[in-house]
């Protein structure tokens, strides 16, 4: 397996940088974490991309929960994705369901189309809060520019989702699968060994919490994780 990709949520140029420092292979980059995770603005994105050279991926969500909004914010996200694309992102995470829990097809086909061809991008835990998960792989499956799924497997987080993780993992021509959302060190083990080679982290990496700042040392310890030789059963 080669090296797996670290993904570490990022808030501003100062997390950037911790995480880079501490060997993150990617930033998610968000605001307003007690939402889960906003798009950020466009000068936040311009001095993250000034101060660290590694790929970002930028949230693209108006709300706390998994819809799309009305036709009001459906409009403006489009407006922002568009903004973002052109200040130089390249790289986003989108996702959305309609108000039973199955995949809003026509609400991210919209926001694919506002990025532009040649992004790429994440469907992120929407789909463990959807009501098949199976419906949204169908659905998502083949659009333009999707290359991760995010997931913990379950709603309620990876200690609760792991099971269906390593049932999911390896699957052959799917997007690739990024574990995250509870993600702890005890999980690493189990998931590297069935061949999950993807994993994010955010309040993993801040010792004090979501008030603090991402710490490199934090992300050097689990990058070293991450590299350390896999145990073979």
């Amino acid at each position: 397996m080669s090296r797996p990709i670290f993904e570490v949520i990022a808030l501003d140029a100062h997390d950037a940088l911790a995480a880079r420092t501490g060997g993150a292979d990617r930033l998610e980059l968000v605001t307003d974490m007690a939402a889960d995770g906003l798009t950020p603005s466009r000068e936040t994105f311009a001095a993250v991309r000034a101060a660290v050279d590694i790929p970002v991926r930028v949230m693209l969500r108006a709300r706390a929960d998994f819809s799309v909004g009305g036709a009001r914010e459906a409009d403006a996200l489009c407006a922002a994705a568009a903004a973002l694309r052109g200040e130089g992102a390249d790289e986003f995470v989108l996702g959305f369901l309609d108000g039973s829990g199955a995949p809003d097809l026509a609400a991210v086909r919209r926001l694919v189309d506002a990025i532009g061809s040649g992004a790429r991008w994440t469907f992120h835990r929407a789909i463990d809060h959807c009501a098949d998960r199976e419906a949204v792989r169908s659905a998502v499956r083949g659009l333009p520019g999707l290359d991760t799924f995010l997931t913990a497997g379950s709603a309620r987080g990876v200690d609760d989702g792991l099971g269906r993780l390593l049932a999911e993992a390896g699957r052959p021509g799917e997007p690739q699968l990024m574990v995250g959302g509870g993600l702890r060190a005890e999980h690493l083990p189990r998931l590297l060994a069935a061949g999950i080679d993807a994993f994010h982290v955010g309040g993993a990496v801040r010792p004090g919490g979501w008030a603090g700042a991402v710490d490199a040392q934090a992300v050097r310890t689990w990058r070293e994780l991450l590299d350390a030789p896999v145990a073979v059963p």
